[in-house]
């Protein structure tokens, strides 16, 4: 069984930071993406940043100011996130060969 759990998610203030964790089991196929989506009340849920086999995919938002990175040996995908704003306040998906595989999210709210 297929499992991604995501955590990390708080309440912090405008410029500060947060780390979310993804760990995932259950894979039996190749990994061929990993990424962070993200979702508002009435919006789609749109895509932060993934790794590809090939490359790093980051939006513009969030350059400079948020970092992926993975853990094989430990199965976690991990997001860094710094310099946080408010329109940053979303709740935060990790996802594995996307659309296929997603976690239930871990909610992020920027404020003072």
């Amino acid at each position: 069984q297929v499992q991604l759990v995501e955590s990390g998610g708080d309440l912090v203030q405008p410029g500060g930071s947060l780390r979310l964790s993804c760990a995932y089991s259950g894979i039996a196929e190749r990994i061929n993406t990993m990424g962070w989506y993200r979702q508002v009340p009435g919006q789609q849920r749109k895509l932060v940043t993934h790794i590809t086999t090939s490359s790093i995919e980051t939006i513009e938002a969030v350059q400079g100011r948020f970092i992926i990175s993975r853990d094989d040996a430990k199965n976690m995908m991990y997001l860094q996130m710094n310099n946080l704003k408010t329109d940053d306040t979303a709740v935060y998906y990790c996802s594995v060969n996307y659309p296929k595989y997603w976690g239930r999210g871990t909610q992020v709210t920027v404020s003072s």
